[in-house]
């Protein structure tokens, strides 16, 4: 370290320190490149220049020596970026690279003045420098000059999801580049930096080869199907195939269960990425069963591609990677890792949370990613899962990146939700609203040729109880009933206790009990022999089973055609498979029989449906159109949500951030003893019970851990739940209390067949 010089960072293992001014250039350039044809390129290259300009204070080169700690470095850039360049999401980026994004209205902007910093510090820091000018003039000597862009990121607040989203992209790049930097930095040696190696390319023509490959060698050459089923899965990859040629936009692909939906996605952005030249592919799922099957089927057909040409991201990725210690990763899961991080990768399959919270989020981790959904398609399977209260900002910040951002977004479902209704609403916050174009215009002929079953509907006022079903039940050697809630799963399948080859299947199960479970299953149907499956709604949506007869608990339209969708999959029967919805007979609130209020909610509009046309036609795309019109009348998910409504407004990114929420947040894990990993188990439990636990100790224990609702204090799951503790870092010891082991000595609270059983479990446990 020379006394003349400036640093951005300490030393390397080689001893090289980093210096401020090549850092600054770098992440600048970086940037730049990050945000491709975006006309806030140039902002995003001021972004890395002035990122770290709080370093060029003499206490930061202290601090780096250890004699100084508790300083704010990044401030002082945000407000020369504000006030000299007028560069609004230049400062917010480089306000929040290590912070956060924060609020950006005008006085939470004007709070960035270094003496209003000095005298008051919201996170009780100093600044590293109050003088700007000091700064610069170091800068200047270190052969930076910042120019003012000429063209910004947010040019108004008057779109408020599109100008917010138009920030978070740039931060993206400013964080990603400030990421990729520093590492180089540390993994370099004397002879200067070294970069990570970029993930491979989409080299499209060359996917689609192997994916034509893969139909005609295997799939359509293979497996006998009806002609019916072929001529219909021919329609589609037609249908597909044209509607890529179609400009870059938002889609839906509305397809019905057993059309081949998931490889014509696949076909329909390879041939539209070849098309347009896009750099990425992205698949979100709502449901980890359906991102383990998706990802299956696209290994095998890029098995011959470079590693992590398909990059999976979700939390069970690389399952079981580690060593026992859990810190050591073989070499690929390692890069794996790195690539996830920014999704570095030409297919990225991942989760719908993993996806849209992003698009909302605040923190640096969560956003750095964003830019790569810059020229790319973007595939929602199952696009209906998409929560009301949530959809119209999530269809605006989706509408905005593909108008502004040469992306392309497409909602594939055999349930095609009325999202176009809420056209008006979503204009509100993306200028382009929500129009989409349907990938397939003859899906109501894809309908009619591959519908295969028939749907029994419940006669007004029909209950059915747990043990008349269950005598029906097993007199079919073949059923699945899916049902609303985990304990109608758990009565039913004690009112068939005594009857054999009867299986069940909840979230009880952890994730590698439930595959375990899926994989017997399917043999037992694939054999001809007796199965009965009892299952709540993880069984529905992507799960890839055929049972000739599936009974429905009431539920919403979509619930039931996805559960249709679980009959005669593969029209092999020489008859139509038989669907039955049942309505429960149970005593109190009849709302109790729904697992949240929105489900009810729906389930009553199907049943006015159905009481007014006396049946409904679940091979009709028009039926799901007139339902979800009827359900966004009645339940009005622009009107859903107006804490965060009022967010948006104040342009509050953390606030916006706590309240994107997918799924509740409220959860626990808890590590199960599942006696066919047995082994694995008792390993976690030593290591939780001797180190403590870390970040691979947890994604090695995803699989055997189940998710609760967090119990209220007084709750006796307590008494056998036993807190793990963080593993020590040499600092003060840390609490968490979102991991738990199971304490099951006598083996009563984890059944091989139900799964886990604690005391009023159904209060608990998560649907």
């Amino acid at each position: 370290m020379k006394d003349d010089c400036y640093y951005a960072h300490s030393a390397n293992h080689a001893g090289i320190w980093h210096a401020l001014g090549d850092h600054l250039t770098s992440v600048g350039e970086l940037a730049r490149t990050f945000a491709g044809f975006a006309p806030w390129r140039e902002e995003a290259r001021l972004a890395g220049e002035q990122h770290d300009l709080g370093k060029y204070a003499l206490r930061f080169q202290a601090r780096l020596r250890g004699q100084d700690a508790g300083l704010d470095h990044w401030s002082i850039g945000a407000w020369l970026a504000l006030t000299q360049h007028q560069a609004v999401a230049a400062a917010l980026a480089i306000q929040g690279h290590h912070i956060g994004l924060q609020r950006a209205d005008r006085r939470s902007l004007s709070g960035l003045e270094p003496g209003r910093l000095a005298s008051q510090h919201p996170l009780g820091l100093a600044l590293s420098e109050l003088d700007p000018l000091r700064l610069l003039e170091r800068a200047h000597g270190d052969g930076l000059e910042f120019q003012t862009p000429q063209t910004k990121a947010v040019l108004s607040w008057a779109k408020p999801i599109a100008a917010m989203l138009d920030v978070r992209l740039l931060f993206s790049c400013l964080v990603d580049a400030d990421f990729l930097d520093t590492e180089a930095h540390f993994e370099g040696d004397a002879t200067g930096k070294r970069f990570r190696r970029a993930g491979p390319n989409l080299d499209a023509g060359a996917a689609l080869r192997a994916l034509d490959r893969y139909m005609y060698s295997g799939i359509r050459s293979g497996r006998p199907m009806q002609s019916a089923v072929r001529e219909a899965r021919e329609t589609l990859w037609q249908a597909c195939t044209e509607a890529a040629l179609a400009p870059t936009g938002c889609f839906t692909l509305t397809a019905p269960t057993g059309s081949g939906k998931t490889l014509a996605m696949l076909k329909l952005a390879l041939e539209h990425a070849r098309s347009h030249g896009l750099k990425r592919i992205v698949l979100a799922v709502p449901f980890l069963t359906i991102i383990e099957q998706s990802a299956q089927i696209y290994r095998a057909v890029f098995a011959d591609f470079p590693e992590h040409f398909v990059l999976e991201h979700h939390s069970l990725a690389g399952l079981g990677a580690e060593t026992a210690q859990g810190d050591a990763q073989p070499p690929h899961e390692r890069e794996r890792r790195l690539l996830a991080e920014n999704w570095d990768a030409p297919i990225v399959i991942t989760t719908n949370v993993q996806l849209l919270e992003s698009l909302f989020s605040n923190r640096p981790s969560a956003c750095r990613k964003l830019h790569n959904l810059m020229e790319s398609i973007i595939l929602f399977d199952e696009a209906q899962s998409l929560p009301a209260q949530l959809a119209v900002p999530t269809l605006a910040a989706l509408s905005h990146l593909a108008a502004a951002y040469r992306s392309s977004v497409v909602f594939a479902t055999a349930t095609q939700p009325a999202f176009d209704s809420l056209h008006e609403a979503v204009s509100q916050y993306a200028a382009h609203g929500w129009q989409p174009v349907e990938a397939v215009p003859n899906h109501r002929d894809l309908f009619t040729a591959l519908k295969r079953v028939d749907v029994i509907w419940p006669e007004p006022g029909g209950k059915r109880t747990w043990d008349d079903l269950a005598e029906e039940i097993e007199g079919i050697p073949q059923a699945l009933v899916v049902v609303n809630l985990k304990r109608h799963a758990l009565a039913l399948s004690d009112a068939l206790r005594n009857t054999p080859d009867v299986v069940h299947l909840s979230t009880n199960l952890c994730p590698l009990h439930r595959r375990a479970v899926l994989s017997h299953v399917r043999d037992r149907l694939a054999r001809g022999e007796p199965c009965r499956l009892i299952s709540t709604q993880c069984v529905e949506a992507g799960v890839d089973l055929d049972f000739p007869r599936v009974y429905r608990a009431f539920a919403p339209l979509e619930a039931i055609a996805q559960a249709a969708g679980r009959c005669n999959r593969e029209g092999r029967l020489s008859e139509s498979g038989k669907v039955e919805v049942f309505d429960v007979e149970e005593p109190g609130d009849w709302r109790r029989r729904f697992p949240t209020h929105a489900y009810f909610q729906a389930a009553e509009v199907t049943r006015r449906i159905l009481l007014d046309q006396g049946a409904i036609d679940i091979n009709d795309p028009a039926a799901f159109r007139s339902y979800y019109r009827q359900l966004h009348d009645l339940s009005l998910p622009a009107n859903q949500n107006p804490v965060f409504d009022e967010a948006i407004k104040a342009r509050d990114f953390p606030e916006i951030a706590r309240l994107y929420r997918l799924i509740d947040q409220d959860a626990i894990q808890v590590l199960v003893p599942w006696s066919e990993r047995l082994d694995d188990f008792e390993i976690l439990r030593a290591e939780a019970e001797g180190d403590g636990i870390g970040g691979a100790w947890m994604r090695r224990a995803q699989g055997l851990a189940v998710s609760l609702y967090r119990p209220r204090a007084d709750h006796p799951a307590w008494g056998v739940l036993i807190p793990a503790k963080l593993r020590r870092t040499g600092k003060a010891d840390h609490q968490q209390d979102e991991w738990f082991i199971l304490e099951d000595s006598r083996g009563d609270h984890y059944d091989e067949t139900l799964g886990l059983i604690l005391p009023q479990a159904e209060q608990v446990l998560i649907g």
